[in-house]
């Protein structure tokens, strides 16, 4: 059962309900937000073990080349240009999708590797964590994230995905069976979720919705629910309590109150969505 925690923007509240959850679940916590992963910070697992993430990009044979453009045209990415008569590579654009190798008739393209993040795993409170990082600099998430989904493990595996709907989201949700759907109260909450809302309804896949620093009132985001006839799986109540101990990185998942919020979403989560 893998399920997908994601959000339409950040700073909802998405690692917050994913980390707690895994504990709440005794889920595998796998935390897709390479670019900014911090799951870490507060499950504080030992890592023990570590993997390079590496692609591939074409080099390029100046003796062979023509610079005939044939590879530039090809190249759906923009990853390669003709200058003059010179063909030159944006690496960090590349796919490596091979299409230039295949159009070149000179054989002057070949492929190099580079590393461009990393995997790390380890266990925290005797459940799985892993995640994926990805290095300063470096524009593309999706192979890191891809790598990171790759045989994911048997039980329930908890994915933290990244914020937003970006590609990267979509390459995470591509592995989810059910998704749960981070948000707060406000118009910018509202709206970034309904984006979120369109991109689950693509996969067909069940899902509810999570509140975040809910006020206790009929706020706007109870009200789209039930216009759109969407699970409200529950709410985490706006608390300083929380702020400080987020603040501090600490589970609310240690704290009795905040555990019983907890466990009651993931008794509600097993309602909602289609378990198995």
């Amino acid at each position: 059962m893998n399920i997908a925690v994601l959000s339409g923007k950040g700073g909802t509240g998405k690692t917050t309900v994913s980390t707690n959850l895994a504990l709440a679940l005794k889920a595998n916590y796998i935390d897709c937000d390479v670019e900014e992963p911090n799951g870490f910070l507060f499950l504080k697992p030992e890592v023990d073990a570590e993997e390079k993430v590496i692609v591939e990009y074409p080099v390029i044979d100046d003796n062979k080349c023509k610079s005939c453009g044939a590879c530039v045209n090809v190249c759906q990415f923009n990853a390669l240009a003709k200058v003059k008569d010179d063909i030159m590579l944006f690496q960090k654009l590349c796919h490596g999708c091979g299409a230039c190798q295949i159009v070149c008739k000179y054989n002057a393209i070949t492929y190099g590797k580079r590393e461009i993040g990393k995997i790390e795993k380890g266990t925290a409170r005797d459940i799985n964590c892993s995640r994926g990082i990805l290095n300063i600099s470096e524009p593309m998430a999706v192979p890191v994230i891809r790598k990171l989904l790759k045989n994911l493990s048997d039980g329930i595996n908890l994915i933290d995905c990244p914020p937003g709907t970006s590609c990267n989201v979509v390459n995470a949700l591509k592995y989810a069976d059910s998704a749960i759907l981070v948000t707060e109260c406000s118009e910018f909450g509202l709206h970034d979720l309904k984006m979120a809302v369109k991109l689950v309804k693509m996969y067909n896949i069940p899902f509810g919705i999570v509140i975040n620093k809910d006020d206790d009132s009929d706020n706007i985001i109870k009200k789209y629910c039930m216009e759109e006839k969407i699970p409200l799986i529950g709410t985490i109540p706006y608390s300083k309590d929380i702020a400080v101990i987020y603040s501090k990185g600490e589970v609310l998942y240690d704290k009795l109150h905040h555990k019983e919020i907890f466990n009651h979403l993931s008794i509600a989560a097993k309602e909602v969505l289609s378990w198995n």
